[in-house]
């Protein structure tokens, strides 16, 4: 046995001394036994690679024991780091609220973080029952809190689960707050030293209530004739979107059984992200079979939405930046003013569509933690199905509310005869035609990630789908509009873009392609829309080639 081996499972011994786990302790002691029978240590090595690094998207990974995986002592610690952040910084004292969804281990990590907060003198309240990330956005504000926590991996594999920080403003954390609670993190000593105290108190139904009541009130009087299918993808997000529904004056939709209740397993899909390919097939066939007017989804922890319509081809679902543009048509014909944002890598069509209307346009680097803290923000988005439509209240994504705007549109529509995408092409004709796609790659060596980036920023491209390169912009550069990020944009000819960056939640690489088609009279958006699929699927194939994909 080498001393690596030897220093292993030192490791592993002392970090089963501490586990107050027992499924993890026995599940490490097996690993543990594996490899002193002469087994490979592997796995034991990937365990303990390093710690699961905190950032502005919290904690998110693979379940199981040891640093490099979700656990209660990396949980523990990590509320720990983040109640001696916010002693430190004038916040002693005060409420912290705590959420969960319905993921392996959730209630048990919202536990956890309440005592070790309660142990560290502020007052933690716990949502009641699993419920969607929007509602403890809302609750930060509504209770007063200096800090809020949900713990949700969102639309992860099953096998996954996160921790993510929200401050007082009601925002997500964005630099320097994530260091400064890393660096606390890191800094906690022995498990048996941090302070426990009680689990506090739920979270008042009133408040739970008082965020129904408010996210109904976003629609006006109007039709409510609309024949709805939805689908939580077997997350949290059912009794909420139902109930909303219900006050907003709708008839109650037809839920897909299968993926009604919440499950951690997610068994009837491969990834519980309704982007994901079949995700959407169940919700989509029993639409066909209802004859139904609109498909509407969420992700499992509700802060997202997907929405599908039916068309000559059968159902498709709208790509995130279509509903975007309906979600900004929508606020702008309602008169609502203000800063319309959206990250840089979804689509050029808001700002056009904001400065028909009058109104400021922002773009920020992706993720809502820059979007939602936006002073005097009307409206924001993100191309991966996240909308932001009562910032005053929910300053996140928020996909139960957006879910009831895309209804409440589809519903005035109909009540003219026309859909959904009678409403794109509208906008088509008036802004040109905006037409997105994107390649991720997935890797399970993730080496390849940082490899690939070497090797575009190594070698660029002068044509792209057979369009000029007029400009490669580092994004890792920063610039006086946008901080420092790792990605790269392409700027091309005739409006075009392309924008390649590291998923910041997943092993991936992500590539977001616009092109951009003039559309010049009444009859030609479909054929706008076929000469932007060519040019689309041209530059994802270079690509794929520069990056050596």
């Amino acid at each position: 046995m080498t001393v690596d081996t030897e220093n292993l499972l030192a490791l592993a011994q002392a970090w089963i001394a501490e586990d107050p786990d027992p499924a993890t302790r026995a599940e490490l002691t097996a690993v543990v036994d594996a490899v002193r029978a002469g087994g490979s240590s592997d796995d034991l090595a990937d365990r303990f690679a390093g710690t699961l690094e905190f950032g502005t998207a919290g904690l998110r990974g693979a379940l199981g024991a040891g640093p490099n995986r979700m656990n209660r002592i990396v949980v523990l610690r990590a509320a720990a780091g983040l109640a001696a952040y916010l002693n430190d910084t004038g916040q002693a004292g005060r409420p912290v609220v705590i959420g969960y969804d319905a993921r392996y281990n959730s209630d048990v990590f919202a536990r956890d973080t309440a005592e070790v907060m309660s142990g560290a003198g502020f007052r933690p309240y716990v949502m009641p029952r699993t419920l969607p990330t929007p509602v403890l956005a809302y609750a930060i504000r509504a209770l007063d809190c200096a800090a809020g926590v949900m713990v949700t991996a969102s639309h992860n594999p099953p096998q996954d689960n996160g921790y993510k920080v929200y401050l007082g403003d009601g925002s997500q954390i964005v630099p320097p707050a994530d260091a400064e609670i890393a660096a606390r993190i890191a800094a906690v000593g022995a498990l048996a030293d941090v302070p426990r105290g009680d689990a506090g108190q739920p979270v008042p139904e009133e408040v739970v209530d008082s965020y129904l009541t408010t996210t109904a009130g976003l629609v006006g009087d109007g039709p409510r004739d609309l024949s709805i299918v939805y689908t939580p993808l077997h997350g949290v997000g059912g009794t909420a979107v139902v109930d909303v529904l219900a006050r907003a004056g709708f008839s109650a939709p037809a839920v897909v059984e299968a993926q009604a209740e919440p499950d951690p397993d997610f068994p009837t899909v491969s990834f519980p992200n309704p982007e994901e390919p079949g995700a959407m097939d169940l919700a989509m066939a029993l639409a066909a079979e209802r004859d139904a007017d609109l498909v509407v989804a969420n992700d499992p922890d509700a802060d997202r939405c997907a929405v599908a319509v039916p068309g000559p081809q059968g159902w498709r679902m709208l790509r995130g930046d279509e509903v975007g543009a309906l979600l900004a048509h929508h606020l702008v014909s309602r008169g609502r003013t203000g800063v319309y944002a959206n990250s840089i890598v979804s689509s050029t069509l808001l700002a056009r569509i904001a400065e028909a209307a009058g109104q400021p346009y922002a773009a920020t680097l992706t993720g809502f933690k820059w979007i939602g803290r936006l002073p005097g923000l009307a409206f924001g988005y993100e191309e991966a199905l996240g909308y932001c439509v009562d910032p005053e209240h929910v300053k996140d994504k928020d996909g139960v509310s957006a879910l009831l705007l895309v209804c409440e549109l589809a519903a005035q529509v109909k009540a003219e005869g026309r859909t959904l995408v009678d409403v794109l092409d509208d906008v088509a004709r008036a802004h040109g035609l905006h037409a997105t796609d994107q390649v991720s790659v997935r890797f399970s060596d993730l080496s390849q990630i940082p490899a690939t980036m070497d090797r575009l920023r190594a070698a660029p491209v002068a044509t792209l789908g057979g369009l000029d390169v007029l400009e490669l912009v580092d994004l890792a550069r920063g610039s006086d509009d946008l901080p420092p990020t790792d990605g790269l944009l392409y700027r091309l000819a005739d409006g075009a873009r392309m924008i390649v960056r590291p998923s910041g939640t997943e092993p991936k690489v992500k590539c977001y392609l616009e092109v951009v088609v003039p559309v010049a009279d009444d009859d030609s958006v479909d054929a706008a829309r076929i000469v932007a699929a060519g040019r689309l699927d041209a530059i994802a194939a270079d690509f794929k080639v520069a990056a050596g994909l």
